[in-house]
């Protein structure tokens, strides 16, 4: 098929409804222009359980092969399975999953080598540009001699990797709910908890990729309903949710409360730092001041950067950063090639759960420290005009301070709020954060009035 790519051709990934944007012909000509891009003479790759995901893995695979690189099939994984195999292996990967999206999308998640990213500014725009001048003009010669195609199980390895990554040689038996919204969390999960003290209660760990029991994204609060009912039925010490490709984990205390991921990466981010005294640990500038807090006060760096894996694995490498947090959930860790994973946050949880006796919601509350808005979205007409008119309201405060690394953050010493555009949708993304609920609410609702012209 002749497709319109800048449809689906994102910042960090390929993403689009299969068959409407992109099919089988597509993917065999990225898994081509993958390996020229690259240079690589050998990759991995794998997917995840949507209906689509196989066959779009196996163009793929076709595609790199007749270009002559040797292709690894590592089958059902998550997308840190994944990153996991890249890294091991040394060889550059690709995920197809469509991370928590509908079931009718589907997509590739593309990496160098060692898990490095591949986004625009590193290889995807010559991916995209191969693959429109070959649907338009015809696949390229194959190579003279074709690569071979294997198949491996990663699963186990990557579990006893994860696992040799945290001390849980302490921990006590823990009862977990863990939703995985029939997404790779059903696939995982079993095995990776397969040896821990764990009463393992699971939902939804079916394989569907047609999601039937709520959109495997759990950064939304609809989707974790049935999770924190379930963690009080069952009188659990805590749950977990993963979304669709399982690299993202979320977290419910003994009370059925969602616990924020800023909290979550100032915990890991404690022991991280135990570990490796001194350390650099990264945060995007929408977590919660707790968060380079708790980092000084353990001896470590905190550095703040722009939302965006990019930004994060790109400012891990370059300051030598030992962990990274985001608030949307993602933790990354140089012990994993300065990759996302979810699934060792979870085990970091775990471990600091299981090492002492009290709940988790008292072992969170000293990372919890600020009133939170959450991520607030409003549809607009013009992005730039709104922005605008936000900061122009807060410009000739002299209690304040305003930076534009991404977006525009205006912050008080009682109070900030982030407010910056999406990159795919007419939307801006408003975060407030202060000292008490009741200010936050006051700030919150002061800029929302001038976002959505009330």
């Amino acid at each position: 098929m002749t497709a319109d790519l800048s449809q689906i051709v994102k910042a960090y990934d390929v993403r689009g409804v299969v068959p409407d944007q992109w099919d089988e012909s597509l993917a065999e000509l990225f898994g081509a222009a993958f390996v020229q891009v690259t240079g690589a003479d050998a990759i991995v790759v794998g997917h995840d359980m949507r209906p689509s995901s196989p066959g779009l893995s196996g163009a793929f695979a076709r595609g790199a092969a007749a270009r002559g690189a040797d292709v690894t099939l590592i089958g059902l994984c998550s997308t840190d399975q994944l990153y996991f195999a890249s890294g091991v292996l040394d060889l550059p990967g690709a995920m197809f999953t469509a991370s928590h999206n509908p079931a009718q999308y589907n997509g590739i998640k593309m990496c160098r080598a060692g898990a490095a990213p591949v986004g625009q500014d590193t290889g995807l725009a010559d991916i995209r540009a191969l693959v429109e001048s070959w649907s338009e003009q015809g696949a390229p010669e194959p190579a003279a001699e074709r690569g071979e195609v294997t198949q491996r199980d990663t699963l186990t390895d990557y579990a006893a990797y994860l696992l040799s990554l945290v001390d849980l040689s302490s921990m006590r038996p823990l009862k977990v709910v863990v939703d995985a919204g029939n997404g790779m969390g059903g696939h995982t999960v079993p095995t990776v908890f397969e040896s821990l003290p764990v009463t393992l209660v699971p939902m939804y760990f079916e394989l569907d990729g047609t999601f039937p029991n709520h959109e495997a994204n759990p950064l939304d609060p609809a989707n974790i309903v049935d999770l924190q009912a379930r963690v009080l039925s069952e009188g659990a010490d805590l749950g977990l949710a993963f979304d669709g490709d399982a690299d993202r984990c979320f977290v419910v205390d003994e009370r059925g409360q969602g616990i924020s991921p800023s909290a979550i990466t100032a915990l890991v981010a404690a022991r991280e730092l135990a570990k490796h005294p001194g350390g650099t640990v990264i945060h995007n500038l929408i977590t919660s001041w707790s968060v380079p807090e708790v980092v000084r006060e353990n001896g470590g760096t905190p550095v703040r950067t722009r939302v965006g894996h990019s930004f994060i694995k790109q400012e891990m490498a370059s300051t030598g950063a030992i962990f990274g947090g985001e608030h949307s959930a993602h933790y990354y860790f140089r012990d994993f090639w300065n990759a996302d994973t979810g699934m060792l946050a979870a085990l970091h949880v775990l471990a600091a759960l299981g090492s002492q006796e009290g709940p988790l919601s008292g072992l969170v509350a000293q990372y919890d420290r600020y009133s939170g808005s959450g991520e607030i979205n409003s549809t607009v007409d013009d992005q730039a005009a709104r922005t605008a008119a936000v900061k122009a309201a807060h410009a000739s405060r002299e209690d304040v301070t305003i930076d534009e690394l991404d977006g525009l953050t205006v912050s008080t010493k009682d109070w900030w709020f982030n407010l910056r555009p999406s990159n795919t949708e007419p939307l801006l993304r408003l975060n407030v954060e202060a000292r008490d609920e009741q200010t936050m609410a006051k700030v919150r609702d002061e800029v929302l009035g001038l976002v959505r012209g009330a």
